[in-house]
């Protein structure tokens, strides 16, 4: 067996059901589920249609590189979106998923042979990102983002020696579970390290499509790189996907976009890996990213439920809106995991407790004390488990 993988660590998601094992919620209540990112709002039907109309392509093997139509349909999406001009077949690439490609990049450009090697990513992190490092033989290296730094990477924290050995930083923007957009300045800054330390950056922009200011988009990586004059996108591969924009996460279907150069070797890895993606699946993702309408409609859902759940909100919690995503970041005024069982067995919400989402480094878990909540369910369902959360943190 790979020894590697002894340094996995459980899941959040199976540290929850570890915690909740034997807690039986009073049955005066029906359950509540906001522990998971995972979307409720229905799936459009354009892309429905267009998977079902395109099933005659099971009898295909699909390239790996994907079908030039999707390639281009999503570089046009790139330069309305962000005002950027892809080569669709250098500098695009379908994914099964952002999850996949997320780890998958790591395989890719980490030399897991070179003593030291690390892999820099935000703590709390998506926990893709930790496991992919380990397992091309890297070293995470863990930065604290907290209300304190902005929920911002605190770069400085590493010094030069330690930037020498990085050889891919992990970013989300919006960020998960903050919610936080970088801004131009901090893009300048992780240039300037990529250069400076011959790193590549990733950049999880799963959450870019839901923001809430329809006037001022999230600005990405790519957007950020043409910005500053890196027309190129040297060290930068971005990752975006169908399953939050579309409401689609069973389709599995995104892309990576980016520097040219890695996404030959990232084809090269995934032709050996078995990474096509469904003919099918491909024409319906070609429906979803031509149509903005759906998207539009996504967002006005989300907001609607944010305006109607902020303000229910009461003391002793404390939160914010998020500048994207779909998350609320909530402080608890008692540990994270004691509260998250508690609310379960005594009101049959489910929530994510902070600590599961993050590691000890720098003398903190900086989720500790924090629950994370998905405003996935159902407008009326969201504001009943607020409700309930109050009335369990009143009592506390």
């Amino acid at each position: 067996m790979n020894p590697r993988l002894a340094q996995l660590q459980p899941y959040p998601f199976e540290r929850l059901r570890a915690l909740l094992d034997g807690v039986q919620p009073k049955a005066a209540y029906a359950p509540l589920n906001l522990s998971i990112g995972e979307p409720k709002h229905a799936t459009p039907a354009l892309v429905r249609d267009a998977l079902t109309q395109s099933l005659d392509g099971l009898a295909q093997y699909p390239p790996t590189a994907g079908l030039v139509a999707l390639r281009e349909t999503i570089a046009r999406w790139i330069a309305s979106r962000y005002a950027v001009t892809l080569d669709p077949l250098a500098q695009v690439l379908p994914i099964n998923g952002s999850r996949e490609a997320l780890f998958a990049i790591a395989q890719t450009v980490v030399d897991g042979s070179l003593r030291g090697a690390k892999v820099v990513m935000p703590n709390p992190f998506y926990q893709i990102y930790e496991g992919a490092a380990l397992l091309a033989g890297a070293q995470p290296v863990y930065l604290n983002t907290t209300a304190t730094n902005g929920f911002r990477m605190p770069l400085e924290a590493l010094n030069a020696d330690s930037w020498r050995d990085v050889q891919l930083l992990y970013v989300c923007t919006p960020a998960n579970p903050s919610g936080t957009v970088l801004g131009i300045d901090d893009w300048a800054r992780l240039f300037d390290l990529a250069d400076a330390h011959d790193f590549v950056i990733a950049s999880d922009e799963c959450y870019s499509e839901l923001y809430y200011d329809e006037s001022a988009p999230p600005l990405g990586a790519l957007q950020a790189a043409h910005r500053l004059g890196r027309t190129d996108f040297g060290r930068v591969v971005v990752f975006s996907s169908l399953s939050k924009r579309s409401n689609a996460p069973g389709l599995r279907s995104g892309f990576v976009a980016g520097d040219a150069a890695i996404l030959r070797k990232f084809l090269l890895y995934r032709t050996y890996h078995g990474s096509a993606m469904s003919p099918p699946v491909q024409h319906a993702s070609i429906a979803a990213w031509r149509d903005e309408a759906h998207v539009r409609d996504n967002r006005r859902q989300y907001a609607e439920k944010y305006r109607a759940v902020l303000p229910r909100l009461q003391p002793p919690l404390t939160t914010f809106m998020p500048q994207g995503g779909f998350y609320l970041w909530i402080t608890t005024p008692i540990d994270d995991m004691e509260f998250t069982r508690a609310l379960y067995r005594e009101y049959n919400v489910l929530v994510l407790p902070g600590s599961v989402l993050a590691r000890d480094a720098d003398g903190e878990n900086p989720g500790k004390n924090h629950v994370r909540i998905a405003l996935v369910a159902t407008h009326a369902e969201c504001v009943e488990a607020v409700e309930r959360i109050n009335r369990f943190a009143e009592g506390l």
